[in-house]
């Protein structure tokens, strides 16, 4: 593989150092590596302050590097003593051993190091679980921090396509930590972040779906979780189940985003914008009238919730409540488009309104066998806002007209481009 440590100096040569964790991974697969994580052995604090790296690590021995500022961190163990992931005592001292440290990690494919001349070391068998593409755990350790739970799930999604699946008595560890209650531990900021990344892969539904299998999902968003099981008209939706629905609208919108740099605010919206069928009552069941605005404050809560960025909630809660709207967009009279786009704020966001009309037109695709159907709203969406987009105050201002006469001229010649659109389209 060759030499992938370098040291500039040669002091550092004196260093024990090995590349660790999920860069020695994604080697072994002939993945791209992103981050190099680097550990030390056999040195201290006192050490590697001496040679220049700066300390950065609050709860354990984290540096960087002096010239590459990368991060170098000791090797340590860890011991569990109070709840969440954030209950551990650390000991890093010189006489933890390699194998020590990479006992303590999460999954015997990410508990591998490399040598700086190339050598693999592989205490814990990871290189045959990569070879037999299965997730698992390194140790019974694993159930000591509930974090685990939803980074297995974000790796089953990152390596989807890769065939790997989760080892059966890692995922029963899973289901252990969600109902001891100790995911109510983990904080909005360390959810969301693993959130993000699964919603940024191929295959974000695969973390969603094994949260919801191991009874995680009920724990951390529980108004997504009650979907599954919620039935809808079989006539617009053949898969029935809400969940499923939810899903397959996200496979869609994956789809639709691989290259949009809104894709995670887009897929975001496509998981919530059914959230209010959860609260439909089951003698309404398949119908769910009102779920639109009905969702909005389920949208609201989980946001704040997880700390989600505005632009993410702001794109879910228009989707939510607008995309029957979408659907229905050939049915709608000239005056309610002219209200939805007010609504929509179109004029000032039309970035934001094609990202809408993607989550809507994923809701639309995401159905058993609607996969391929042609969604012609999308187009007659975007000509009649861009038709309304075009009128201006400047031409009123000219005019001589001030004030309210210029919203209510600027309204009446918005309305007059839509109905133009309309005519175009042969709809009346």
């Amino acid at each position: 593989m060759g030499n992938i440590l370098t040291t500039p100096s040669p002091d550092l040569n004196e260093l024990n150092i090995y590349l660790v964790g999920g860069a020695v991974r994604d080697r072994l697969l002939n993945r791209a590596v992103k981050d190099h994580d680097y550990l030390v052995v056999g040195a201290s604090v006192k050490e590697m302050l001496a040679l220049g790296f700066k300390q950065v690590g609050k709860d354990f021995p984290v540096f960087l590097h002096p010239k590459t500022k990368q991060e170098y961190a000791l090797a340590r163990t860890e011991r569990k003593q109070g709840q969440g992931y954030t209950g551990f005592s650390c000991y890093a001292e010189p006489d933890v051993t390699l194998e020590q440290d990479l006992l303590r990690r999460d999954l015997t494919v990410n508990a591998m190091a490399m040598s700086c001349a190339g050598e693999i070391i592989d205490p814990y068998h990871g290189q045959q679980d990569l070879k037999d593409r299965v997730l698992r755990h390194v140790s019974a350790a694993f159930i000591e921090d509930p974090l685990r739970v939803l980074r297995v799930a974000r790796f089953a999604a990152r390596y989807h396509n890769d065939g790997f699946t989760i080892a059966d008595e890692t995922f029963t560890l899973m289901a252990k930590i969600s109902e001891s209650g100790e995911l109510s531990s983990l904080s909005a900021e360390r959810i969301w972040q693993e959130m993000q990344r699964s919603l940024n892969e191929d295959h974000p539904e695969v973390f969603f779906k094994i949260l919801h299998r191991c009874q995680a999902l009920k724990a951390i968003w529980p108004e997504l979780d009650v979907l599954w099981g919620v039935p809808n008209p079989a006539q617009w939706h053949p898969e029935i189940c809400s969940g499923i629905h939810t899903l397959m609208v996200l496979q869609q919108a994956v789809l639709l985003t691989a290259t949009n740099e809104n894709k995670t605010a887009i897929r975001f919206a496509a998981l919530c914008h059914d959230l209010g069928k959860g609260l439909t009552q089951s003698e309404h069941w398949p119908s769910h009238r009102g779920h639109e605005k009905a969702g909005l404050p389920l949208v609201e809560k989980i946001s704040q919730q997880l700390k989600v960025p505005n632009y993410c909630k702001q794109l879910a809660l228009k989707v939510c409540e607008h995309h029957l709207h979408c659907h229905k967009a050939f049915q709608l009279k000239a005056s309610t488009l002219l209200r939805i786009f007010n609504q929509l704020d179109v004029w000032r966001k039309p970035q934001e309104f094609d990202d809408f009309l993607i989550a809507c037109k994923s809701d639309f695709l995401g159905r058993l066998n609607f996969e391929s159907r042609p969604y012609p709203q999308e187009q007659y969406l975007k000509d009649t806002m861009l038709a309304a987009r075009k009128i201006n105050a400047k031409s009123f201002v000219e005019q001589g007209l001030q004030g309210v006469a210029i919203k209510e001229a600027m309204a009446k010649a918005r309305l007059n481009a839509i109905k133009k659109v309309k005519a175009e389209y042969q709809i009346t």
